[in-house]
């Protein structure tokens, strides 16, 4: 009788893996991770829903190759997913619709199965902290179940949980940056007390990025966070500290989610509708409390808090935000423009970026025209009605007009606006 090769029952030797598919390229996370993928050398592909438009002025648009399909679509993720050697699964809901749920497993099985198909060695998955047993929110169960829908077709998969993600532009920085500055005193229920392990978006990419070069992250679970273990509140207040303001929190037992999500909706930019998930999450506790990345990832050292927040400052500062988490909305009306909140030198800032497929001189011309005999398109007669109760206050109103119809210069009047900084085709 022949004797039996005791190396028969090992897993097979993979070739090294060279050509990835990134998804969710027009979120947060994944519109930073593709940059950093192509810097370590990886052919990478992205799939976007709709047309490649949807990625026009990202700087590295030329150095991929874009896919155009729908993961609620089966058909269209076959030809996206061909030749390639792993995959990020970067997508998730954030409404408050009842199928979200339903809707996110759907796709998670398609992509799944459609991975199969085309022989994917990995999938990585970035999903949500919490423990499984515990009565966890909606949307958590929901990060979860998307993680276990995409083991259901046997490609292995690697599905990293992380918790608040401290990044500039990031919706949980923008939440506690927002409420920080704007409110010296804050009305604080119960959830602000809840643990949770914030970790730095420089750790998520890094973890995300490692994990192609590490086999034996594949089928497991890899619980990711920073240093420190803080609740809610201290982080506001560790926020609060490091930017040099002093800041108050007063309890109170009765605000429920819903309540604090209108509270954050007049405060910060993030809606209600976006609000009341990550709060009702944040009844949870989530830290790591399995330590296997450290046994993975040795060379990963994550920041801590406080660090993270300061180079999320730099950013903002520097004017260096890659993404914003807006970057992925979409409404009934198609791409809402991303909006980001600065404090700058006392003043609130509110920028916002669209991309216009015009020439610099024409978009520069329109902007440059606007007020005087010209008015203010659209609804002119709510910009002259803004300037009537700026006359009811002592004001100038829009009476002051303008020097000339289209021409501008440094200390130019446009009624109620004074031109600042002028770059004929760049700045206005």
């Amino acid at each position: 009788m022949s004797q039996r090769d005791p190396l028969s029952d090992q897993p097979p030797v993979l070739p090294p893996i060279k050509r990835v598919l990134v998804t969710g390229v027009t979120g947060y996370v994944g519109g930073r991770l593709v940059p950093r993928l192509l810097e370590s050398g990886y052919l990478v592909r992205v799939l976007v829903r709709g047309d490649a438009g949807r990625l026009a002025g990202r700087e590295w648009m030329d150095q991929v190759e874009v896919a155009l399909g729908d993961v609620l679509e089966p058909a269209s993720l076959i030809a996206a997913l061909k030749d390639v050697d792993a995959a990020y699964y970067l997508i998730h809901s954030m409404t408050d619709s009842s199928e979200f749920s339903s809707r996110d497993q759907q796709a998670a099985q398609n992509f799944a199965q459609a991975a199969a198909a085309n022989g994917v060695q990995r999938i990585i998955y970035l999903g949500g902290l919490g423990q499984s047993d515990a009565e966890l929110s909606l949307h958590l169960r929901s990060r979860h179940e998307t993680g276990a829908a995409l083991r259901t077709a046997g490609v292995p998969v690697t599905e990293f949980r992380a918790a608040i993600i401290v990044g500039s532009g990031s919706i949980s920085f923008e939440m506690i940056r927002n409420l920080t500055e704007r409110v010296p005193v804050m009305v604080c229920p119960r959830w602000v007390y809840t643990r949770v392990q914030p970790i730095a978006i420089r750790d998520v990419l890094a973890y995300l990025i490692a994990a192609l070069a590490v086999p034996a992250s594949a089928d497991r679970i890899v619980e990711i966070g920073g240093r420190d273990v803080l609740t809610y509140g201290e982080m506001m207040l560790r926020y609060a500290r490091v930017r040099g303001l002093w800041r108050w929190m007063l309890p109170v037992p009765f605000l429920t989610p819903r309540l604090s999500s209108y509270w954050v909706h007049l405060v910060t930019p993030v809606t209600a509708k976006l609000a009341r998930p990550l709060i009702e999450g944040l009844r949870n506790e989530v830290i790591v409390t399995d330590e296997c990345a450290q046994e993975l990832f040795p060379s990963i050292e994550p920041l801590g808090y406080d660090l993270a927040v300061e180079l999320a400052l730099d950013r903002l500062h520097e004017g260096r935000v890659e993404t914003v988490w807006s970057d992925a909305l979409m409404s009934s009306r198609g791409d809402l423009p991303p909006t980001l909140l600065v404090e700058e030198q006392g003043m609130l800032i509110e920028r916002r970026r669209l991309i216009v497929p015009l020439a610099a001189h024409y978009v520069y011309s329109s902007f440059a025209s606007l007020g005087g005999a010209r008015g203010w398109p659209p609804y002119d007669w709510l910009w002259r009605l803004r300037g009537l109760m700026d006359r009811m206050v002592g004001g100038v109103g829009v009476r002051r007009g303008r020097r000339h119809p289209t021409d501008l210069r440094v200390g130019d009047a446009v009624d109620f606006w004074r031109v600042e900084m002028v770059e004929p085709d760049h700045l206005l």
